[in-house]
């Protein structure tokens, strides 16, 4: 249900100072949560990072999303964050799409949809930063509004070499003339599944490569790949 104006700009005023002040529930003291968490990176091989362009998944996406805080009141309107921490799509989950789509036509500018240009281009930007950054990259699938990539773990944080990539990327559609629009060309933040084993990670691998198919495009291949398979697999 649309919440009315006044209602949702009053929430959304207070989730802001919520957010601002990290006032979320500590459910275990910080420092075995660091713990915690540092035990967990260690088992981790390699990321299934997916990342939108601008307007391609609403932090409130009533399917789920990875954000914890709605930016805009008018976005808020139709509800607050979704944050899932889902290991699987939740692309194909019953919503109600119509006002998912109502929902969109508040962004402040239009979503961003690439060109087959663009997405070379976007693939140059991404080869840049992993020379830079010394990446390994064992899959990637760039469609017309979301990323795919799988992304061996690394010694900065995941999180540090996605904004890395989204950089490189942005940069390289500028220089060429054909940054989309006046906007943003990213959403901001990513999705970042751990992958925990060998098994996980050849999925994965699998699954970004048939990405663009699934969507009726012809498979893709970038310069910047790492194999990750023996010759017989």
């Amino acid at each position: 249900m649309l919440l009315p104006a006044a209602q949702a700009r009053r929430l959304h005023e207070d989730n802001t100072r919520r957010d601002k002040r990290g006032g979320f529930t500590k459910i275990i003291p910080a420092a075995q949560a660091r713990r915690l968490h540092e035990e967990l990176l260690m088992a981790v091989l390699a990321y299934h990072v997916i990342f939108g362009a601008y307007g391609f998944w609403l932090p409130n996406d009533p399917r789920g999303s990875w954000s914890n805080f709605v930016g805009s009141w008018d976005l808020f309107r139709y509800g607050p964050a979704t944050k899932t921490d889902s290991i699987k799509s939740v692309a194909a989950k019953k919503h109600d799409r119509e006002m998912r789509l109502r929902a969109k036509q508040n962004l402040k500018y239009p979503a961003v949809r690439f060109s087959s240009e663009q997405i070379r281009t976007i693939a140059g930007g991404f080869q840049t930063a992993k020379s830079e950054g010394g990446y390994k990259i064992h899959a990637c699938a760039i469609l017309s509004d979301h990323v795919h990539l799988v992304i061996c773990r690394h010694g900065r944080k995941i999180e540090q070499v996605v904004g890395h990539l989204k950089s490189r990327a942005t940069r390289s559609l500028t220089l060429s003339g054909l940054r989309p629009g006046k906007g943003p060309v990213w959403a901001k933040g990513s999705w970042n599944p751990y992958l925990n084993s060998r098994e996980d990670t050849v999925r994965s691998i699998k699954y970004v490569e048939n990405n663009p198919v699934r969507e009726g495009r012809t498979p893709q291949s970038w310069e910047f790949i790492d194999n990750y398979f023996t010759p017989r697999e």
